[in-house]
Parts: structure tokens; sequence; C-alpha cells
């Protein structure tokens, strides 16, 4: 039996600069899981990853990544996915720095 659909969010590796982006309802990309939409419905999710693939020169590697809502908007309900959003490891800055705490992960 398959599993049921759980909420997605779309992301990706932007071409250029190689953050972490996420789609956002209005199509375009965001760098802040908080930002992205939050797709509950699995044909849709389905059709903007279609959609998010047929972007090559903005978007690399999109997916659809696992996702819960939470107070300011998606939270990742998956370690790889809460890594990915807190962005580059080997030393803190970037997105790293404009976060006063942590994002809360669901599920995990």
């Amino acid at each position: 039996m398959p599993r049921p659909f759980s909420p997605k969010v779309v992301t990706a590796n932007d071409l250029i600069e190689g953050d972490v982006i996420y789609m956002a309802r209005n199509g375009s990309w965001v760098r802040e899981m908080c930002m992205a939409w939050l797709i509950e419905d699995e044909a849709e999710a389905n059709t903007q990853l279609a959609r998010a693939t047929d972007e090559p020169g903005v978007a690399v590697g999109p997916y659809l990544a696992d996702a819960a809502a939470g107070p300011t908007g998606p939270i990742p309900t998956h370690f790889r996915e809460a890594f990915r959003a807190t962005g580059p490891s080997n030393r803190f800055h970037g997105k790293q720095t404009q976060q006063s705490a942590p994002e809360a992960v669901a599920n995990v």
C-alpha cells in the first residue's frame, strides 16, 4: 500500500550562486523555506516540480521535500532539509547569522 501524500515544497539550488532555493506560490524562487509554497495536493506538487524542471537556467536539481505548516510558514520535517535550510556549514555566515534561533524541525 502506498504511503499517503504529505505536504511538500519544491526545492533546488540556484544555478549561479548555489544557494538553496524554494518555489513560492507565485512561481518565483525564494531563499527562505518559510516563504515557500506548502503544496498539499499531490497532483499540484507534481505539476510544480515539472515546472521547476523546465527552468534549467535558474534551478538545478529540483525535487519535492517533505514539509509541515509552521507558525511562520513551511518548516522541514527531515534533518536533511533542516540542514539545507540553514545554509553552508563550513563557517558561520549568510543565513546562519540572520536567524536568531534555529528553525524547528517537525517530526524528526
